[in-house]
């Protein structure tokens, strides 16, 4: 009985409690070039929106209050069909700030129900849901500014400092053809950013093999599901779970950032340890004392609301 309502308790808090405490992870990297000023860059992952879900859509717009330099959402904005406006209103105030994004799995098709045990087995066979409206998705968003980075290589103007950016479709699916933007950044770049919804290893080898400072990835819901003191079980991809989310170095000179996301599949709406987050980047050059040595991550709760779905 004591166990029976241990795990009902914690099914509860999972899904009644956690799923909704929107947390903001900040962090320091130093990526950019020597004498290039700081820049703050927002991280958006994996909102997986359902139109009714309107306290997520307040704390995402209450997000432009943190003024970034440049926001980077890296896919699985949808999760219905008629999700579109919701994430349009979501980001709306976001959508002044220079943005670019790439599409995830969620975009193309609807979550499905599926059996908990595909995570533990991973299997190549993918089930679809129904196709999602993400060209009208696409179309709103270049509307207002952001950039589709989905197999494109750009030199974007940033605080007045030149950031060369690149991305590729989502590896989750198979689509990423990284041949199409391959080859070195302009060195002369503050920063050279990649960024993938996935963060399948062939795709992130790839990026350090040309020189990118940093890659940013979503997808893998920080685990979603976390052990205290093991981390996450899976990560629903090839990277190892110690980078299920957060900061960490890929090779020698590349560093990765993993976001946790905001949401979930609503067939599996719910999170333990593992709260939805946004994450606000300072990046700074490369001199700048080693994060590792002087920890620059934390979280924190930013803003509030209780989410009606």
């Amino acid at each position: 009985m004591g166990t029976t309502a241990l795990g009902t308790a914690t099914l509860a808090y999972a899904a009644g409690i956690e799923r909704r405490h929107w947390t903001l992870r900040q962090a320091t990297l130093p990526v950019l070039s020597e004498g290039a000023r700081s820049l703050r860059v927002l991280h958006i992952s994996d909102l997986h929106m359902m139109p009714n879900q309107r306290s997520k859509q307040r704390w995402v717009a209450a997000l432009a209050d943190l003024k970034p330099d440049l926001v980077v959402n890296t896919g699985d904005n949808l999760a219905h069909r008629q999700a579109v406006p919701a994430v349009v209103r979501a980001l709306g105030p976001l959508l002044d700030v220079p943005g670019v994004f790439v599409f995830g799995s969620n975009d193309y098709y609807a979550p499905r129900p599926k059996n908990p045990a595909r995570y533990l087995f991973p299997s190549k066979k993918r089930i679809h849901g129904v196709p999602l409206p993400w060209r009208d998705l696409r179309a709103a968003l270049i509307e207002r500014g952001w950039l589709d980075l989905t197999h494109v290589r750009r030199l974007l103007m940033v605080d007045g400092q030149p950031i060369a950016v690149a991305g590729v479709d989502d590896p989750h699916l198979r689509r990423d053809r990284y041949a199409d933007i391959a080859g070195r950044p302009d060195r002369s770049a503050a920063l050279r950013l990649g960024i993938t919804h996935s963060p399948e290893p062939r795709v992130l080898d790839a990026f350090a093999a040309d020189g990118y400072d940093l890659v940013m990835a979503g997808h893998t819901h920080g685990g979603q599901l976390r052990i205290p003191g093991y981390g996450a079980i899976v990560t629903n991809c090839e990277l190892d779970r110690s980078r299920a989310r957060g900061a960490s170095r890929w090779g020698v000179h590349m560093w990765l950032h993993v976001s946790a996301g905001l949401g979930t599949s609503p067939y599996a709406p719910v999170r333990f340890a593992c709260p939805p987050e946004a994450s606000l980047l300072t990046l700074v050059p490369r001199s700048t004392p080693d994060p590792d040595t002087h920890p620059g991550i934390e979280r924190a709760p930013f803003g509030a609301g209780a989410d009606v779905s």
